[in-house]
């Protein structure tokens, strides 16, 4: 376990800690089973908080230690709530304490323990915790003796489960809590640790009115903040067990959503992450009933062009390629995963020979790439094609893209480069490039016809791609705004070009996107939009209106198959349980593992989810650690997309190539938090 870095005083007073503290317990949000339980008195506004936005209810669990005559700092037992005395055998018998004197201590012990249970519970019993999830609560962990002395008298109560959750505590305590409780969790482990007051701006002693107030507020009936409202997502929770339709592993499951997506001609199916299993399986099962059922006729997807195209010459029949596998071979660059893995390779069979049995004459159904980062493959594409059609035009063509010579396959420094002055752009060989292509395009068509026509069009589009990657390349370095929206405006364009072609008959190109929720969603509900950034989703209702279905993907839990920085190995790392406040954590709340949302099905409910909450996005990087800052964003669920899949828990997709690593899996220890 790594100590913690923080400085002194970083939680204002013991209700802010425990505000923070609730985040980390997100797992437990909204469970009947949950009990939380302070040890009073500074325990108790930290629980407090907890509980609240946990939504479980809050009483104490009063310790008394048995200290030895004489010695009273040395615990010999404790008395704790619930009648329960534990004594720790090994050290009377070494002190040799006899029994009357046990007794003694004991007795004074439980007369201030029932004086304090009679002031914070007034005439209430002690709760039953028979078979709950206990979650004991302390301000801190010095060195634990009342927590381990709380701990062992409430297993004696047979609790299902006892977590141990404080705001701070020393590393090596923390530590060896672990072999006590069935869970820790420890928000700060700073070193040195010192006490725990060192952590707290205000640390002043918490007063017994105070604990009867907060127990009061949460506790007394008919007239607490829990009896009028135990959770204020309750009403939410069940119209979404109303609306929501189940998915149960029937053929029929998607039929909801395809009569939703009825005759549109874009359907943008998006993922929570870049490596969940059942993003990519369900994604296409959903496109499979859309090409069957809907006449989809191609696939675009978050890849790049040049790589894509070599998957839809395979399924389209028309490549040496002898299975997917190999056809996914361009695939090289980071992340590979995204792409070469094992539900990709179903997927392109599968459609390979949906094509195979199509009736002779008939349009066969196309696999493309949107992104924009094959500077280098998509200017050596459109040689070749130059080569073969128009050599005078290949050697134009050569020089133009030669001014990208000096930085070799370096993209970044080619941007750094330009930015600082130190180099030329080449923005105007790639813009004019891009434009003799297209002046040329109809002498080069009428030379073979239709098939001269779409190999045109994938050379046109990677001399595109050369120019629009130019300047994501360059803009990188001025703000991460512009770079973001270029490149979504870029897949965007791509998605229109691709329409535009398919359509060239007069037809009418139906057409699944396969993106992350954050370039699908539309950016316009999230605070991506308010910072002044679009996307792939919110340019393609701009253009297509209802013509367009924004289909979103969520999860609570699992695993994830993802990397722990830019270009290293791929890992199977766990996902943390959502944090409270997120729309992950209220459709867990739900109590349904895995359901379908039509917005529209509901206008009570699109209004219900319409008030902002945190959403999670995983992209190729996990960072568990800095789970806040790195993966939630805020957003307006029925305003960001048209229906939403939600799978509570969810496993890692499976690489082509599996790494040490990735099979060995993120170690159990650290799940659901890293302490």
């Amino acid at each position: 376990m790594n100590p913690t870095l923080v400085k002194p005083g970083l939680f204002r007073d013991r209700r802010d800690a425990g505000r923070l503290l609730a985040e980390k317990l997100a797992a437990y949000a909204n469970r009947p089973d949950v009990l939380v339980l302070a040890l009073p008195r500074g325990g108790v506004p930290v629980a407090y908080e907890v509980a609240r936005r946990l939504g479980a209810p809050l009483d104490v669990f009063v310790v008394r230690k048995l200290g030895v005559p004489g010695h009273e700092e040395l615990a010999m037992g404790a008395v704790a709530t619930g009648g329960v005395r534990v004594l720790n055998d090994q050290l009377v018998e070494q002190l040799g304490i006899p029994d009357q004197m046990i007794d003694a201590v004991a007795a004074r012990e439980r007369q201030e323990l029932a004086r304090r249970e009679r002031l914070y519970r007034g005439g209430r019993p002690p709760p039953d915790v028979r078979g709950r999830t206990v979650i004991l609560v302390d301000d801190g962990l010095a060195t634990g003796a009342t927590m381990y002395a709380a701990i062992e008298a409430l297993r004696k109560q047979n609790p299902g489960r006892i977590v141990v959750a404080v705001p701070t505590a020393s590393p090596e305590t923390c530590e060896e809590m672990k072999a006590k409780a069935d869970h820790v969790i420890c928000a700060i482990t700073p070193d040195p640790f010192q006490a725990v007051g060192r952590w707290y701006q205000d640390f002043s002693q918490t007063s017994d009115e105070e604990v009867a107030d907060l127990l009061a507020r949460r506790s007394t009936p008919g007239n607490s903040e829990a009896a009028q409202n135990p959770n204020p997502d309750s009403a939410l929770i069940k119209a979404l067990r109303e609306t929501a339709y189940p998915i149960a592993g029937s053929a029929r499951d998607y039929d909801p959503l395809i009569g939703r997506i009825g005759e549109a001609r874009f359907a943008l199916l998006g993922e929570a992450s870049h490596g969940t299993h059942e993003f990519y399986y369900e994604r296409a099962e959903i496109t499979k009933c859309l090409i069957a059922e809907k006449n989809f006729t191609a696939v675009a997807v978050e890849a790049d062009w040049p790589d894509a195209y070599r998957l839809n010459r395979y399924v389209r029949g028309a490549s040496d390629d002898v299975d997917a596998a190999e056809a996914l071979a361009d695939f090289r660059r980071f992340p590979t995963w995204m792409w070469r893995n094992t539900v990709m390779v179903e997927f392109i069979e599968w459609l390979r020979a949906h094509n195979d049995a199509l009736p002779p004459g008939t349009e066969k159904v196309g696999f493309y790439g949107l992104d924009l980062y094959s500077l280098h493959a998509s200017m050596k594409a459109v040689l070749r094609y130059l080569e073969k059609v128009d050599p005078e035009a290949a050697k134009r063509a050569r020089e133009r893209y030669s001014c990208f010579d000096h930085v070799g396959e370096d993209t970044q420094g080619y941007g750094l480069m330009t930015r600082l002055n130190l180099s030329k752009s080449c923005e105007e060989e790639v813009v004019r490039q891009l434009l003799e292509m297209q002046r040329r395009a109809a002498d080069y068509v009428r030379r073979d016809g239709r098939l001269a026509e779409d190999e045109l069009f994938y050379a046109e589009q990677n001399a595109r791609l050369v120019k629009n990657a130019e300047a994501y390349y360059r803009s990188v370095f001025l703000e991460e705004v512009s770079s973001w929206n270029l490149r979504d405006r870029h897949m965007a364009e791509t998605l229109d070009a691709l329409a535009a072609h398919l359509g060239r008959k007069g037809g009418r190109a139906k057409i699944a996107v396969w993106e992350h929720n954050s370039h699908l969603g539309d950016a316009r509900a999230t605070e991506m939009g308010q910072r002044g950034e679009l996307n792939v989703g919110q340019l393609t209702r701009e253009k297509y209106g209802s013509e367009a279905v924004l289909v979103g993907f969520t999860t609570h839990h699992g695993t994830v198959t993802a990397a722990s920085d830019w270009g290293e190995p791929a890992e199977r790392k766990r996902v943390r349980p959502a944090l409270a406040g997120s729309y992950e954590a209220l459709f867990h709340a739900a109590g349904r593992d895995r359901f379908l949302l039509i917005v529209n099905d509901s206008d009570r409910l699109a209004q219900q989810l319409g008030v902002a909450r945190l959403e999670r996005a995983i992209g190729v990087i996990y960072r568990p650690e800095t789970e806040r800052q790195s993966h939630y964003f805020r957003a307006r669920l029925p305003s960001q997309f048209d229906a939403v899949l939600h799978f509570d828990e969810t496993r890692a997709v499976k690489p082509l190539e599996t790494t040490e690593e990735w099979e060995a899996g993120e170690l159990p220890e650290t799940f659901p938090f890293a302490v």
